[in-house]
């Protein structure tokens, strides 16, 4: 066979043969190695893939606390905290105490808070000969009927302001506590309950002691917070002449409109119990608590229901502020808030200078912040 039939054959042959096909440029997906020589039934690990944790839908808490601020706003100038304290407190079924010398608009952002809420509206203004049938209500005799029929008082509404609390006595007072605490009154052996949502506002005057009744222990410690109103800054000062200046009626308080309904503040509730609080941060709020106890500035420490505050408001914090997580901050942010009205200083301290809120941070400082 000379060459040339060599070459011929050789070609034929690379003919037949199927094209190289080249290498992919395109990477090759990494696929789980699977341990066939395992036995079979034996645990095998599963394959790990990347997860995102579903996140809770806070706008609507977000709509509702932007909403009631631009309403408030219309007449209010500055008291952002405040009234993002007041929306927590109404988001979790707590009540707040506003407290701060006469003419800061304590009744004023109360009233205004109210008018944002399209539900029912009472105002209590509490003075030396209030009774305690005047806020709850009592039981009337119908001639007609010949029979006792209980007529409801101003308490039975859904936003109830009380003006100027420590005005009346301490037996009208005490006609708070059950509804303040348990949301129903009790009369002549029967209950009535009251309606949702069921808020109580009430303000005071720390300055003047003439003719009021300092609250007991266990009024105070059923509001949710004491907010310490201060006086405005010179900047804010300005704002207010500036926006009052040709209104000397305050006709912008006409303006302020219904922005939020029961259902809102509902759902609202609903969502701020599903923010997440870690065990540490759990842990962290108990120990600020028995710190308080355990302290040789305190003659009275905080009960459990400081507790409960500190973890409900926080919760309620976080999400007002777009987080379905609550961090340590949240819980310094509100301590304050929740203790200044539940602890009382010794009479040393007192005598030295000291007040509750120089106890409070001193306490949170001591305590190790979770990480």
């Amino acid at each position: 066979m000379d060459i040339d039939e060599i070459n011929e054959n050789q070609n034929l042959e690379n003919e037949s043969r199927p094209p190289v096909q080249p290498e992919s440029t395109e990477p090759i997906s990494e696929k789980p190695q699977i341990d066939f020589s395992a036995p079979v039934g034996a645990h095998v690990p599963p394959v790990h893939t990347p997860w995102t944790p579903s996140r809770l839908d806070l706008s609507k808490i977000e709509g509702i606390v932007n909403k009631v601020k631009t309403e408030l706003h219309k007449v209010i100038i500055g008291q952002d905290e405040t009234m993002e304290l007041l929306l927590a407190a109404i988001f979790v079924r707590g009540h707040v105490l506003l407290e701060g010398v006469p003419g800061i608009a304590k009744t004023l952002i109360a009233k205004l808070m109210a008018k944002t809420m399209n539900t029912e509206f009472s105002r209590i203004q509490f003075t030396p000969d209030l009774m305690p049938t005047d806020v709850v209500g009592t039981t009337v005799y119908n001639l007609k009927t010949s029979e006792f029929k209980f007529a409801p008082g101003p308490v039975f509404s859904n936003l109830v302001l009380i003006d100027e609390i420590n005005r009346a006595p301490a037996k009208t007072q005490a006609a708070l506590f059950e509804v303040m605490e348990e949301f129903q009154v009790t009369m002549d052996g029967s209950t009535y309950k009251m309606g949702y949502p069921f808020f109580v506002m009430a303000t005071q005057n720390p300055i003047e002691q003439e003719g009021t009744y300092k609250l007991p222990e266990a009024q105070l410690d059923r509001f949710l917070f004491k907010i310490n109103l201060k006086y405005p800054s010179l900047e804010e000062e300005e704002a207010i002449l500036q926006r009052f200046k040709n209104d000397f009626t305050s006709a912008q308080t006409e303006t302020v409109m219904g922005v939020c309904s029961p259902d809102d503040i509902k759902a609202a509730q609903d969502l701020i119990e599903k923010v997440v609080i870690k065990d540490e941060l759990v842990k962290y709020i108990a120990s600020i608590i028995h710190s308080t106890r355990n302290n040789g500035d305190l003659f009275l420490g905080a009960s459990p229901r400081a507790s409960l505050a500190i973890m409900k408001s926080s919760k309620a914090i976080a999400a007002i502020n777009g987080r379905d997580f609550v961090t340590p901050d949240d819980i310094q942010s509100v301590a304050y808030h929740v203790l200044n009205h539940r602890i009382i200083l010794t009479p040393e301290r007192e005598m030295e200078g000291y007040d509750a809120k120089d106890v409070i941070n001193e306490i949170v400082q001591k305590i190790e912040v979770p990480r």
